[in-house]
């Protein structure tokens, strides 16, 4: 498995080996001591999500209070995803930064981003299956949202699906109404760069 630091700390990249032949392909799609060695302390596995979408479904971007948090591992299964990492950290040297990895079901590839990390992808085939291993289950008063298309992010989400097709975004009303990243700031909503720091440093 190949792995690459992205440009925001606390987010890796993992392209597993393919071994196919005739029958299909194999692949080892998570590996904990791989990815305990990247990002210096052992993912705890507390849920697995999974998510269906249409071509053009929008979701996020999504955060957690830290403590806890929820550091995710995500790959896609079926279809493809453009996915979005977005430094929502305040004090960050990459705050209000993002970026983007394909994640689809040829490269097999998956991205983890660590507590502290907001998440969106953009689905750009019907059917796109999103699997996430989450380190702490779902906690409705400690998730946050702030709105994809704030122009101060700055994401550039694709205009064709995977086969070509113009695609026609799709959000949940709750994405919608989402805060800018600004808002969100000024609400006390975001996570401190520096209490992240420290709670990582606690896991290690």
């Amino acid at each position: 498995m190949e792995v690459r630091p992205l440009d925001i700390s606390g987010a890796w990249e993992f392209t597993p080996v393919l071994r196919g032949d005739d029958r299909g392909v194999f692949l080892e799609a998570f590996k904990a001591d791989v990815v305990a060695e990247a990002i210096g302390h052992r993912f705890d596995l507390a849920q697995v999500n999974t998510s269906v979408s249409a071509a053009g479904v929008l979701r996020g971007v999504h955060f957690a209070d830290v403590p806890p948090g929820q550091a995710k591992y995500v790959t896609c299964t079926v279809g493809a995803i453009l996915d979005v990492i977005v430094d929502i950290r305040v004090g960050s040297p990459t705050f209000g930064e993002h970026e983007s990895v394909l994640l689809d079901d040829e490269t097999r590839r998956a991205v983890y981003l660590g507590e502290g990390l907001g998440h969106a992808f953009c689905s750009l085939a019907d059917g796109s299956t999103v699997t996430y291993l989450c380190s702490t289950g779902y906690r409705p008063a400690g998730e946050h949202g702030v709105n994809p298309h704030d122009a101060d992010l700055g994401i550039e989400w694709p205009s064709h699906g995977r086969d070509g097709r113009e695609l026609d975004f799709e959000l949940s009303s709750k994405d919608v109404a989402a805060p800018s990243l600004s808002h969100a700031e000024a609400d006390g909503l975001l996570p401190m760069y520096d209490d992240v720091q420290r709670y990582l440093a606690g896991l290690r």
